[in-house]
């Protein structure tokens, strides 16, 4: 097995959305019961397999052989960091207990909400014919001394986030570390490093009557064309980002653009598909990538869609069920879920390959697949009263969209690390 890696030679968060400070735990929707069953209703696509973007894709890093900002050191030749296979890893895998980590909100603290077993913690993932390198938190807050890195998105964004914080405090001294809630922005600061880790909740990127951080609507959603300002101001000068954005987008239903002002009495809106609603908002992040993120020094970065498992039939479960009481992950390695159009996955390789400043693709679609043991389902902190109907049918109130903690978003992380020194 050879290693991965190769050698080589060698501001503030925004001061507008500080002004009232909230609890971190309201950023969970009140209406997630609602939105789960929106999206359950639908025959959501499993579509990794269509965008196979390993290495960063821009028609800049093509013509270019500089290194990437904040690179150490390039890939081994032929590695394919995001095609592997899950090891089990009990003595080494686990980097940090969920006890050991005040930020993991209640949402994703599956052990102290009744999980009986630790057995998705121990998983490690292991790339065909090479190795990943290990996450060094010291590495990544030296790097980030003196800088911003920010999580874009919605909700599986954040728990990347969190899983980012979580990996880099383990290091810093009690007192030497905070995090704090501005409205959608959430801020993690390593004071000795004077280094900032943070969250903005922006799940369609582009301005949309779902950005209230703690209420969002659901039904009905509607995004306004060319407002990506509207949240990209809070985002400029960050020194590494990194973009989701895709489960909000899936209703089922076409998608209302509005051409106006969501303060208009009467909106004027057109209804697109929602691929073509999507490019509009990827090629908005583009543009805004292209005009705020200096390339010889900041590092923008999309991950792919986290995949559900709501549906056992998928991979040969009984019928009627779904993640609730998963315990192991599923072995096929050609599983991709259910079969569906691959659309939404060509959009995002087709604006990419156009963008002009290098974007790196965490393609983690089909690794997180596996993963239907590592969800929160039903050990979570429910943010609603369950019915005495739901408590009698636990699957009826499974969370198969999230993830606990410690999980997968730590795997989603060393990828981002690995990429981001071993591009």
């Amino acid at each position: 097995m050879k290693p991965l890696i190769k050698a080589s030679s060698s501001s503030s968060p925004s001061s507008a959305l500080r002004k009232a400070s909230v609890s971190p735990y309201l950023f969970v929707s009140l209406a997630f019961l609602l939105f789960v069953a929106v999206l359950y209703g639908e025959n959501l696509c499993m579509f990794g397999q269509q965008l196979q973007l390993s290495r960063p894709l821009s028609r800049t890093e093509k013509k270019d052989d500089e290194a990437l900002p904040f690179a150490i050191g390039e890939a081994a030749e032929g590695c394919d960091i995001f095609r592997g296979r899950w090891v089990r890893d009990k003595s080494t895998r686990l980097h940090y207990e969920e006890s050991q980590c005040p930020y993991i909100q209640p949402q994703l603290t599956c052990q102290a909400h009744g999980r009986p077993d630790k057995e998705y913690q121990f998983w490690r993932w292991q790339p065909h014919g090479c190795s990943l390198p290990s996450f060094n938190a010291t590495l990544m807050l030296e790097t980030l001394r003196g800088k911003r890195m920010m999580f874009v998105g919605d909700s599986l964004n954040r728990g990347q986030f969190v899983s980012m914080v979580c990996l880099l405090q383990t290091v810093i001294p009690e007192g030497a570390k905070s995090m704090e809630t501005f409205g959608s922005l959430q801020v993690f600061t390593a004071k000795d490093y004077n280094a900032t880790v943070e969250f903005y909740w922006a799940p369609f990127l582009l301005e949309s009557n779902s950005d209230n951080a703690i209420v969002h609507r659901v039904p009905d959603r509607m995004v306004r064309k060319g407002s990506i300002n509207k949240h990209g101001k809070h985002w400029k000068g960050v020194d590494i980002i990194v973009f989701n954005t895709y489960l909000w987008w899936m209703t089922g239903m076409k998608m209302k653009v509005l051409k106006g002002s969501f303060d208009d009495e009467v909106k004027d809106f057109v209804e697109l598909s929602t691929e073509d609603a999507y490019r509009i908002a990827l090629k908005s992040m583009v543009r805004w990538t292209q005009k705020n993120m200096d390339p010889k020094k900041t590092r923008v970065f999309f991950v792919t869609m986290s995949p559900l498992h709501t549906k056992s039939t998928e991979w040969g479960g009984a019928p009627g069920g779904n993640c609730y009481n998963e315990t192991a992950m599923i072995e096929d390695p050609n599983y991709w879920g259910s079969d569906c159009s691959k659309s939404i996955m060509r959009v995002i390789g087709q604006v990419f390959s156009k963008a002009e400043v290098p974007i790196t693709v965490l393609n983690i679609t089909q690794l997180s697949s596996y993963r239907k043991d590592a969800h929160t389902s039903i050990h979570k902190k429910q943010w609603n009263p369950l019915t005495p109907e739901q408590l009698a049918n636990p699957v009826s109130y499974a969370d198969c969209v999230h993830w606990c903690l410690p999980g997968l978003h730590d795997t989603w992380n060393e990828l981002l690390f690995t990429r981001l020194f071993y591009p």
